[in-house]
């Protein structure tokens, strides 16, 4: 825990960290009088002296700014407060109401309607880093689930009208609809670096429909939610029946198309399952039987499946394997060929006996890259998810095949002993690259050879 004046004296005095932050002798001197600073300077300051975050962050001066309801900036209709006591003031659009989760930050340029569908994000409020969101409107071929989980989502700019020919209606308007509160004219750079150098805190965002806010009580609200780790999320956002689905990608001009002469068999497992992955496995001419997470062996294999598919999903995947698990190991046991992605991923793994665990940041982007460790090539890759493979906890019979190039945690694993791949990352992408598509294919022939 650092005072101004000490962190001032490590920067070389007054001018100096003036320079280091480009702001005026003026704004030194707002700090010494508040006893803050504020955090938009942080990573400046952290990269500039060395000193952790842990040093700017929880300090009595921070508490001491935290306002009461009769201090809210004149402009602002909603807030942001996260659970180490961190207060973000902004304009609200969208829904009315509070919401608490886990925030995180998505660096993808593209694709924020697809971003805020995907089931993966359910119990998070997302940050979004780049600035203009809204500017291509929403539409209902975008949307990769049919009721939204994401509980809010941070802005840095005012939410734009939308400029795309493909616009139904203005993202305002279709938060409104799924009830999705939104804040914008925060600094998304400063709570982007707090999320990257301290982890993804606690929060809760409102956007009352009164102006009013008690910030003690949100700053409790959001010390007292449990967080992502342990928790079990599939259930949650799962299909509540089976259903089949053969429609296929979208291609411009003629929209989406539909599956007429399928190959193969494929039973998906549901875990929050996005629609361009079902649309890929179509396109690759899988007829593909969606069942709930908790569907058991007996239900898999009664379908006598040809593949089955692990899909992404939200949570903790340690807690959802308590009853996906044994589904996954009677289907290995059988030797059908599986194919898992992203929560699917650590399922498969957890099921060959590996383990998993929260990562310290999440990757959530469409600019990520990672290498094919048995061809040498990198993949830029389309990513979203807070928990990873430990690669250490491997057993024989389970070769790593991809690797992250930003932290070195795992990216994919197939087993030796029977037909059994999966990757952490999105080949299907929506929104991302398309460098990963081969691998709908790969899961083809992994199904044809298993017939012989």
């Amino acid at each position: 825990m650092r005072s101004v004046e000490d962190i001032l004296a490590l920067l070389g005095g007054a001018e100096a960290a003036a320079a280091h932050c480009q702001v005026g002798t003026e704004a030194i001197r707002k700090w010494r009088q508040s006893r803050s600073i504020p955090a938009k300077h942080w990573p400046a300051i952290l990269a500039a002296t060395g000193l952790s975050l842990a040093d700017l962050a929880g300090t009595p001066q921070e508490k001491e700014q935290v306002p009461m309801a009769d201090e809210v900036p004149q402009s602002a209709t909603a807030v942001l407060v996260l659970d180490d006591g961190m207060v973000h003031w902004g304009v609200g659009f969208g829904a009315h109401g509070t919401q608490v989760a886990e925030i995180c930050f998505n660096t993808g340029l593209t694709g924020y309607q697809e971003t805020l569908t995907d089931p993966s994000y359910a119990g998070q409020v997302i940050c979004f880093t780049f600035p203009h969101i809204g500017n291509v409107g929403a539409n209902p071929e975008d949307m990769e689930a049919a009721t939204p989980v994401a509980r809010g989502v941070v802005v840095k700019q005012d939410v734009t009208e939308p400029s795309n020919y493909r616009a139904t209606m203005d993202l305002q308007e279709w938060l409104k609809r799924h009830d999705i509160p939104g804040i914008g004219g925060l600094d998304t750079r400063a709570l982007t670096a707090r999320i990257r150098d301290g982890g993804a805190p606690n929060g809760v965002i409102s956007f009352p429909a009164d102006g009013r806010f008690d910030i003690p009580a949100l700053v409790a609200q959001a010390k007292a939610w449990p967080g992502l780790e342990g928790m079990d999320l599939a259930k949650e956002v799962t299909a509540r029946q089976a259903y089949k689905w053969n429609e296929t990608r979208w291609a411009w001009g003629a929209g989406f198309g539909k599956l007429e002469s399928p190959t193969k068999r494929v039973v998906a497992m549901d875990y929050g399952a996005k629609r361009n992955i079902l649309r890929c496995l179509a396109d690759a001419g899988c007829e593909v039987t969606v069942l709930p997470a908790t569907a058991t062996a007996e239900d898999i294999l009664r379908h006598e499946p040809d593949g089955v598919f692990l899909s992404n999903g939200p949570g903790d995947p340690a807690a959802t394997a308590e009853y996906a698990v044994p589904a996954i190991r009677a289907v290995l046991d059988k030797k059908v060929p599986v194919f898992g992605i992203c929560l699917g991923h650590q399922l498969l793994a957890l099921a060959l006996g590996a383990k998993t665990y929260k990562l310290d940041r999440g990757h959530r982007g469409a600019n990520q890259p990672v290498q094919d460790l048995g061809t040498g090539k990198v993949e830029i890759t389309s990513q979203n998810h807070g928990f990873a493979v430990d690669e250490a906890s491997l057993p024989q019979g389970v070769q790593v095949t991809h690797r992250s190039l930003f932290d070195g945690s795992n990216e994919g694993i197939a087993a030796t002993d029977r037909p059994a791949f999966s990757v952490q990352y999105h080949p299907e992408a929506s929104p991302g690259p398309s460098d990963s598509h081969y691998l709908f294919h790969r899961f083809v022939k992994l199904m044809e050879d298993n017939k012989g």
